[in-house]
């Protein structure tokens, strides 16, 4: 197969394209899968990169990509520092990128992920996003259980105080989130409900270490929230998923089982929003 076919094919698999090896075929296919490879090289080197670096690192021709260069930078999807000569991604990428999300109906293309998880747990399945202090329920999948949490899309709480919330505080840094709570008292609901700033951001070191957050009976009595992020493109999390469950009707061993359950189904989530593990890509 020639070299530019399997570059592009590379590139449609992985997301990632570092080696150009183009054999024979029609030109405007390898400059498409050269131009994809030089973004796709400058998306993850943000001090940017040189020419002799971009060749060397894609193993492209100097002679040719010097023209390719040029034209990308002339039509706004390069620039190019005057004095260092490095190419960092421009101004036309960013518009693309933010028309692609743009396009995302985040409950709509969650809904798939959640029904899989409630039909896998058999529990209601949540998806909360956060607004200010508080999160936000933007979408819900019941679970057919007469003994099940009573909430609604639209309905917000105290982000602290829940499973969902402090998923989604684990997403920011801990002098946004004392900024945040500066001047709100952080009440108690249950004798359980964290109402110190310091064990809360605590807490958020911790989640952000686990990947997944808790809350039991912290808002409500009685009842166990396991809760997982969800990530767009630049990993930063946009949304929290969550399932809940009456201790009642907790068994040994459910909540692991939970959070691999939600883990997997937020993932493909994520993966829908452009999000790329890197660690395992």
């Amino acid at each position: 197969m020639a070299g530019a076919q399997v570059a592009t094919e590379q590139l449609a698999r992985t997301g990632r394209l570092e080696v150009i090896r183009p054999g024979p075929g029609p030109e405007g296919v390898k400059s498409a899968a050269r131009v994809m490879a030089i973004i796709d090289l400058l998306t993850k080197e943000h001090r940017g990169a040189g020419f002799t670096e971009i060749c060397a690192r894609l193993d492209l021709p100097k002679s040719s990509t010097h023209a390719l260069l040029r034209t990308m930078t002339d039509r706004g999807f390069l620039t190019v520092d005057r004095k260092t000569r490095r190419y960092r991604i421009g101004v036309r990428v960013w518009e693309a990128g933010q028309a692609y999300l743009q396009g995302f109906d985040l409950p709509s293309i969650a809904l798939p992920y959640m029904e899989a998880a409630r039909d896998s747990l058999n529990e209601t399945v949540q998806l909360a996003i956060l607004d200010g202090v508080d999160n936000v329920y933007v979408a819900k999948v019941e679970a057919d259980h007469r003994l099940a949490l009573q909430s609604r899309v639209g309905a917000r709480l105290p982000a602290y105080s829940t499973g969902l919330g402090k998923v989604l505080l684990a997403g920011l840094s801990d002098s946004e989130v004392r900024a945040r709570f500066r001047d709100v008292r952080l009440e108690a609901f249950t004798d359980k409900t964290i109402t110190d700033i310091e064990l809360l951001i605590n807490e958020l070191n911790s989640i952000r270490q686990l990947n997944y957050g808790t809350d039991c009976g912290e808002y409500t009595p009685g009842i166990i929230c396991t809760a997982v992020p969800v990530r767009a493109h630049s990993g930063a999390t946009v949304a929290a998923m969550s399932v809940s469950v009456p201790e009642v009707r907790a068994a040994p061993g459910s909540q692991k089982r939970a959070l691999g359950v939600l883990s997997n189904q937020a993932a493909c989530i994520s993966v829908q929003l452009g999000h790329r593990d890197l660690d395992q890509s």
